[in-house]
C-alpha cells in the first residue's frame, strides 16, 4: 500500500493516515497495560488497526471501556501535539475526525460496536448482548455500504467490505463464542464481585460480570457444579 501510494504521489497521505491508526492502537495497548490485560497481537491494515486481547471473555465491563477510550484519546492527543507543534495541517485535520467519526460507527469490530456491547452488557445476558450488537452492527455495515456505493471512495468500500465478512464470520462463530463463554466459567476460578440468581436451568441467562447461582428442582447450586453437567464427558457417556 506504501508503495502504490508512493507510485501515485499519495505517500503523505498514507503517512498521515498510518501514523494516526498506529496512535490510535497504541493507546488501546496503552489502556490494557494500566488494567493488566494480556494482548495477543496488534494488525494494522491499510485501513485500520485491530488490537486483539488473550483474555477471558468475562473480564470487567470497566476495564474493556477504559482500554476502549484510550484509543481515541491517544489519537486526539497525538493530532493537538502535531498541531501544536507544526502548525495546521487540512490533510491529518480531515484524516483525523474521518477516523473519529467511521470508528464510533457500531460495526464489529470498531470501537463503537464494542461500546455497544459494554452498555448492552451491563443489562442483558453474553449470549443476547452478543446476538443483538452483531445483528446491529451487521445492518450497519450494509447500510453504510450501500450508501458508499455512490461515492468513488475506493479505500472505504474496501473497509466495509472487510467489515462485512467479519460481521458474517462473528455470526457464524456466535455458538462457539458462547459455548466458550460457559467452558471458561467451568474451568476457572473468575472474581467477579456480582451474584445473579437464575431460577431455571437456562445457561443463556448467564452474565458477563456475574457469577451465578441455579435454582432448579427446589435446590441451589453453584455455577461450576450446574455447568459441570454440561461439560462433564464422564456423565455424558454414562
Amino acid at each position: 500500500m506504501a508503495f502504490i501510494c508512493s507510485f501515485c504521489g499519495l505517500f503523505k497521505n498514507f503517512l498521515y493516515f498510518s501514523m494516526l491508526i498506529i496512535i490510535h492502537e497504541f493507546g488501546h495497548f496503552i489502556g490494557a497495560k494500566i488494567v493488566k490485560w494480556r494482548v495477543k497481537k496488534i494488525i494494522i491494515l491499510p485501513f485500520g488497526g485491530i488490537t486483539i486481547f488473550d483474555e477471558f471473555l468475562s473480564k470487567s465491563l470497566d476495564e474493556e471501556f477504559i482500554i476502549l477510550l484510550l484509543g481515541p484519546l491517544f489519537q486526539i492527543l497525538f493530532y493537538i501535539l502535531f498541531n501544536s507543534i507544526f502548525g495546521f495541517n487540512l490533510l491529518l485535520h480531515n484524516y483525523h475526525y474521518s477516523l473519529l467519526l467511521f470508528n464510533i460507527l457500531p460495526i464489529f469490530p470498531l470501537d463503537g460496536y464494542k461500546l455497544l456491547n459494554i452498555f448492552i452488557n451491563k443489562f442483558c445476558s453474553f449470549k443476547i448482548s452478543h446476538l443483538l450488537t452483531i445483528t446491529i452492527s451487521s445492518i450497519t455495515a450494509i447500510f453504510v455500504f450501500i450508501i458508499s456505493l455512490y461515492h468513488t471512495n475506493f479505500i472505504m468500500l474496501l473497509a466495509l467490505i472487510f467489515l462485512i465478512i467479519k460481521n458474517i464470520e462473528e455470526f457464524i462463530n456466535h455458538n462457539l463464542l458462547f459455548n466458550k463463554f460457559l467452558l471458561e466459567r467451568y474451568l476457572y476460578t473468575i472474581n467477579l464481585k456480582k451474584t445473579k440468581i437464575i431460577k431455571s436451568n437456562n445457561f443463556k441467562k448467564m452474565m458477563r460480570e456475574c457469577k451465578h447461582i441455579f435454582y432448579y428442582n427446589n435446590n441451589y447450586q453453584t455455577e461450576k457444579s450446574f455447568l459441570k453437567k454440561k461439560f462433564d464427558i464422564k456423565n455424558k457417556l454414562c
